[in-house]
């Protein structure tokens, strides 16, 4: 029968689990952080919330560049780590560095040289923009110590050890919420910064988890760790076979991104409020699409050491096991979400009674829709666990501006509709993007050995 391929035991859910919950604590720990960082800002007002945001979305951008690059590269590290190859493991890990950190040197350039014009590709508003630099004008220097930080903790997580990772997680959040209470609003002695004072307690955390992530390398002793004099000591061979891979997965990245705050763009033409809500609303489900990211490197774990193994077939049967956990998983994460709605944005006190009643009717469409977006990012992960980056472009970024992106362009435009009915067609279109998505794993062009 159809369902029968994505069937699985207890055995395998719990050894699933096993690679995944840690992954999802400590994306929740740092989701929890950007919740209480919104609360605090909220504190402040719309103008400020929509300044905070605004910026958020440039660096949603770069995160999802870096994640893509260094996503690529963390492919051939499962594969190499599963056929015992650690030379190229080495290799791959010092590509990511060296790739990533270059990638976030540009986009801290391009936020110091033209913060205004980023914030105003976002909004028009001029109070959102005045704010949103008080931020900006500090927090670009976070773009440093991020790409190191996602490159040592996908390494870590591609061998599958991601449990220590909620160490580093943990104490940066402790950092950056005690700091933020004390520089927004001036407690312990400490001046009263508003929105800068978020983005130096920001900085900080940062910082700390940096030094947390390279203590860990010295401590661990990984098979891929590196000297640094050896760092751009990596085969051509290899450099050009992981770019391959790489560029196309960044691309998709960086558009999706781009596609995702263009969207947000699209949102806030309906006014402040909206601008406000739906930065609320994406705060609270950042906590509940950690599932995402623990299923990414389940995925990455299960398939992609498999493949570099040659155990091809074996492969492809946990392939569509993991699609049953996900999908059974999401509809768990599904009931918190719509749950949350009812409580979450009312903790929101200064935030306008517009704007949350727009998270609140967000929240509920995510929630009915959750299924639906997981099963679609599964198919992604199995696709990329195998290299198989020219779908993973046209599936997911591809779609997005071909189809998507036009769709709300128009009911943005040409109609009068509110934001909801823009939202509700927005997402709509993804039930199109499951078909296709489940059509391209089908035809199972994913399922390669990268180290042969």
């Amino acid at each position: 029968m159809f369902f029968d391929k994505f069937k699985f035991d207890k055995e395998f859910l719990l050894d699933v689990l096993k690679i995944a919950v840690p992954l999802m604590l400590q994306q929740l720990i740092v989701s929890s952080v950007n919740l209480v960082d919104n609360l605090m800002v909220g504190f402040l007002g719309d103008s400020a919330m929509g300044g905070v945001s605004a910026v958020n979305k440039f660096y949603m951008i770069a995160n999802f560049a870096t994640f893509g690059m260094s996503a690529a590269a963390s492919v051939f590290m499962a594969q190499y780590f599963g056929a015992k190859n650690n030379e190229r493991l080495k290799e791959s890990f010092r590509f990511m560095l060296v790739s990533t950190m270059i990638l976030n040197l540009a986009f801290l350039i391009t936020g110091k040289l033209f913060p205004e014009n980023v914030l105003k590709y976002f909004t028009n508003n001029e109070d959102v923009i005045r704010v949103g630099l008080e931020y900006f004008s500090i927090a670009v220097y976070t773009f440093v110590p991020i790409s190191i930080i996602i490159s040592v903790n996908n390494a870590i997580r591609s061998i599958g050890d991601s449990k220590i990772l909620l160490v580093t997680s943990g104490v940066s959040v402790i950092i950056n919420v005690v700091l933020n209470y004390c520089l927004i609003f001036g407690n312990f002695g400490f001046p009263v910064l508003g929105v800068k004072g978020a983005a130096i307690a920001t900085l900080v955390a940062r910082s700390v988890e940096v030094c947390l992530c390279l203590f860990i390398l010295w401590a661990k002793k990984y098979d891929f760790n590196t000297s640094i004099f050896e760092i751009f000591q990596i085969d051509l061979s290899l450099v050009k076979a992981i770019l391959i891979k790489a560029i196309p997965l960044c691309t998709n990245e960086v558009l999706w991104s781009f596609g995702m705050a263009t969207m947000f763009k699209f949102y806030a033409t309906r006014g402040l409020m909206v601008m406000s809500g739906y930065a609320v609303s994406s705060t609270i489900s950042d906590i509940f699409f950690t599932l995402f990211g623990g299923m990414s490197m389940a995925t990455t774990v299960f398939v992609s050491q498999r493949l570099g193994a040659n155990k091809i077939d074996e492969a492809k049967v946990v392939a569509y096991k993991l699609l049953g956990v996900s999908f059974v998983l999401s509809l768990f994460f599904a009931c918190g979400l719509f749950m949350a709605s009812f409580i979450v944005p009312y903790l929101y006190k200064n935030v306008s009674i517009e704007a949350r009643q727009v998270a609140i009717n967000v929240l509920r469409v995510q929630s009915i829709m959750f299924w639906i977006y997981m099963f679609t990012a599964e198919c992604y992960f199995i696709l990329r666990s195998g290299g198989d980056s020219k779908n993973t472009l046209i599936m997911d970024s591809g779609f997005m501006w071909l189809l998507n992106i036009p769709i709300l362009f128009v009911a943005t435009y040409y109609t009068n509709f509110g934001y909801l009915a823009i939202y509700l067609i927005g997402q709509s279109t993804d039930i199109i993007k499951l078909i296709f998505s489940y059509h391209l794993l089908r035809k199972e062009k994913w399922a390669n050995n990268l180290t042969v």
